[in-house]
């Protein structure tokens, strides 16, 4: 993963390091288990305060981003490795679990044909159901799952929708931040798709280094979009006078754009943006997720038989 730093600006830079590193396990830029460099690695390398560095691994560790290993250094947390089967291999090892764990329970073979024949014979599900609470990001990632997919997308809010009904005949989705408290709150046996987030630098990395000239509007109706495009331009080398936010919820957003280079925003935010402005539309939704959103819809379409 490539890091990025900027001195002398408004965002710190513990801030900046902390950011990177969340966006970076968030995208898979970090692969669980993946060493980061050390405090004094960092330190020399761009030349920052050895207790900076610490302080902003510290922070990670609180936040259970990373873990510290004894005499060894800082690791990005769930660190069992994921075992790298084909899909027949993979299903084979499912349907071998399931009938050990049928066993072991003293399920018959009888039994467990006729629960299976129950589920199949289940009216598929007819949409995705995005839960998410945070009402600007729902819109960014309904509207990216559905350029995606041919199925409905829907959504609900975590905290104030009765999900027990909400997910009736529908694909649950979730982005990774939400995944632990969505799980408690679906029943049981619920399935539960978690996306993950586009890797940054990798999107960004065509216009970086930034010119020092360049005038870069971000615009976004949802806060955080506009909180860590900020951290991160700033740490890339943009100078943070030649940044122009504009929250797209307030009258008169656009107002002064056009003198922008080219404007970054989110795929909502792009549609009311005029086609004279360059725009720079930066999808949430990862590559990987949106391949697996597909491949969902591909599996509940195709016919079943047992």
């Amino acid at each position: 993963m490539q890091l990025w730093f900027a001195r002398g600006g408004e965002v710190s830079i513990r801030e900046q390091l902390i950011t990177q590193v969340v966006l970076g396990i968030l995208s898979d830029d970090l692969a669980p288990g993946q060493r980061l460099p050390s405090t004094r690695e960092l330190a020399r390398r761009f030349h920052l305060h050895p207790n900076t560095v610490s302080a902003g691994y510290r922070q990670l560790e609180r936040e259970r981003w990373v873990e510290f290993r004894h005499g060894s250094g800082v690791y990005v947390r769930e660190t069992r490795p994921e075992i790298a089967l084909s899909p027949a291999l993979a299903l084979d090892q499912i349907v071998a679990n399931l009938f050990r764990s049928a066993r072991d329970l003293g399920v018959s073979l009888t039994g467990v044909r006729s629960r299976i024949r129950q589920w199949l014979d289940l009216q598929p599900p007819d949409h995705f159901l995005l839960i998410e609470p945070d009402e600007e990001l729902r819109k960014i990632v309904a509207t990216e799952m559905g350029r995606a997919v041919t199925l409905p997308v829907k959504s609900c809010d975590l905290l104030k929708d009765d999900l027990g009904e909400a997910t009736q005949g529908a694909i649950a989705v979730v982005l990774p931040s939400k995944a632990g408290a969505v799980r408690q709150a679906l029943r049981p046996g619920t399935d539960l798709l978690t996306l993950q987030v586009r890797s940054v630098p990798s999107t960004l990395a065509g216009w970086l280094p930034a010119p020092s000239s360049a005038m870069v509007g971000i615009a976004s109706r949802w806060d955080k979009f506009l909180q860590m495009a900020r951290t991160f331009l700033i740490a890339a080398g943009f100078e943070s006078d030649a940044l122009m936010f504009r929250d797209a919820s307030r009258p008169g957003w656009q107002r002064g754009l056009e003198q922008a280079a080219a404007v970054i925003c989110d795929s909502v935010t792009a549609a009311d943006l005029p086609g004279t402005t360059p725009i720079i539309p930066f999808p949430l939704l990862s590559e990987s997720s949106l391949t697996k959103l597909r491949r969902y819809e591909q599996f509940i379409r195709s016919p079943l038989e047992l």
